[in-house]
């Protein structure tokens, strides 16, 4: 039921079957399978099906909930038995790109607490490159990073995918398919991060990668929750990581619009030097797995 509950839960993060099966490294059919079953279990229907998109029902989101309620539970029991109170010390110091830091690392942080009180955290946010300097500079042991896994003196473990998706407000039908291509692309008004931004340079590559030389921008900000807010206001667009937008698309305030030919991915690492070796750093990322969905 664990690994059921689990599958469910990255579906509605996604809300694509697909994208869901690339995460979980799961076949298509294995994915569908997997939420026929629960709903046959529960007597009800999760998810519309449509013929491009799927969307949670209202049982759907009641499910959500208990869902949630019994991963936790799950989780409790991980750490009360797989982890000791002696596995951590009392203080650690790391460092998180942007949208890790925001979206993600606070909740298992929390979470991680209720077990391990003891445990002090000072969490430097900050773009890839700045963490991986202090990494370097010896100031933190270890980080999360949008990672190049270029430089030889840095050692990168693959955490968890991302992808970058086009997002716009729920009720903006300009494209009722809900997909463009990349010509319309070009002319749609967006919203675009600021230069320096870890999350626009991969944007860029890969635009650049597929002959867009320039997007309409209209506004730039510094913050994912700024252009999210306005989107909330607005019938423009922006490019943003799927993992700051679930429960955007679970509460129907954005939706996503599919660019023909173009797929934006990329992966979030664990980093530390070269040779670096630490129980505590391998424990915590075992906590950090266990933990990150939940």
């Amino acid at each position: 039921m664990k690994t059921k509950l689990h599958i469910f839960k990255v579906v509605v993060k996604h809300l694509s079957f697909t994208k869901a099966a690339e995460q979980l490294y799961l076949s298509q059919p294995a994915i569908s399978k997997t939420i026929k079953k629960l709903e046959q279990d529960f007597k009800t229907t999760l998810f519309i099906r449509k013929r491009n998109a799927i969307e949670l029902t209202a049982e759907g989101k009641s499910f959500l909930i208990y869902t949630n309620k019994v991963l936790a539970i799950y989780a409790e029991m991980d750490e009360k038995f797989l982890h000791k109170k002696d596995d951590f010390p009392n203080f650690m110091n790391f460092g998180v790109s942007t949208t890790l830091s925001n979206y993600i690392i606070p909740k298992v942080i929390a979470k991680f607490r209720v077990q391990f009180p003891q445990t002090k955290f000072n969490v430097i946010s900050n773009n890839s490159l700045n963490i991986e300097n202090l990494i370097l500079n010896e100031e933190i042991d270890f980080g999360i990073t949008e990672g190049s896994i270029t430089n030889p003196k840095l050692q990168f473990e693959k955490f968890i995918k991302d992808e970058i998706v086009l997002l716009t407000n729920v009720n903006n039908n300009t494209y009722p398919k809900g997909s463009i291509n990349l010509e319309t692309l070009q002319e749609i008004p967006m919203i675009e991060r600021e230069q320096g931004s870890g999350t626009k340079v991969i944007i860029d590559t890969f635009l650049k990668q597929h002959q867009v030389k320039k997007l309409n921008a209209v506004v730039f900000f510094n913050s994912t929750e700024a252009i999210k807010n306005y989107l909330y206001n607005s019938d423009h667009y922006a490019f943003l990581s799927i993992h700051s937008i679930t429960d955007d698309l679970i509460n129907n305030k954005l939706k996503i619009i599919d660019i023909k030919d173009l797929s934006i991915e990329r992966w979030f690492y664990f980093v530390n030097r070269t040779g670096y070796l630490s129980s505590t750093y391998e424990n915590f990322k075992t906590f950090i797995r266990h933990n990150y969905n939940f």
